[in-house]
C-alpha cells in the first residue's frame, strides 16, 4: 500500500507537516516495497484550491492513505469518493522517519 505523508522537507529527518495542501513535500511510501520518494508540493502558494489540487497529486501515485496534521472542509468528501483514507497526526515534533517506523509494526 502506498501512503502520502506531509513534510516539512525532503529528509527522513523532516517533520510531519500539519497542513495537508499547503505543505512543502508529500513523502510516498510503499509498505510492501519499502520503497520512498518525495515529492515537492507545487500547490503549496496556491491562492486557492491546494487541498483538492494536493489530492489529486498523491491520488496520481495510486496513494491508499494520507497521514497529516489536520485536513481542510473540502478534502474529507473528496477522499472518501477516491477512496483514500485520511488519518489525522498531531505530532508536530515527529519525523518521517518515525512515522515510517510506525508503519512497519
Amino acid at each position: 500500500m502506498k501512503v502520502a505523508i506531509t513534510s516539512t522537507g525532503n529528509t527522513l529527518d523532516s517533520k510531519v507537516d500539519q497542513r495537508f495542501g499547503r505543505c512543502a513535500w508529500f513523502v510516498i511510501y510503499d509498505t510492501e516495497t519499502g520503497g520512498i520518494e518525495f515529492l515537492p508540493n507545487p500547490n503549496r502558494d496556491a491562492e486557492e484550491g491546494a487541498g483538492p489540487a494536493s489530492v489529486q497529486l498523491v491520488a496520481s501515485r495510486e496513494v491508499q492513505k494520507i497521514i497529516s496534521g489536520e485536513f481542510g472542509v473540502k478534502i474529507k468528501s473528496l477522499l472518501d469518493s477516491l477512496k483514500i483514507q485520511m488519518v489525522m497526526y498531531k505530532e508536530p515534533e515527529k519525523t518521517i522517519q518515525s512515522v515510517i517506523d510506525m508503519l512497519k509494526n
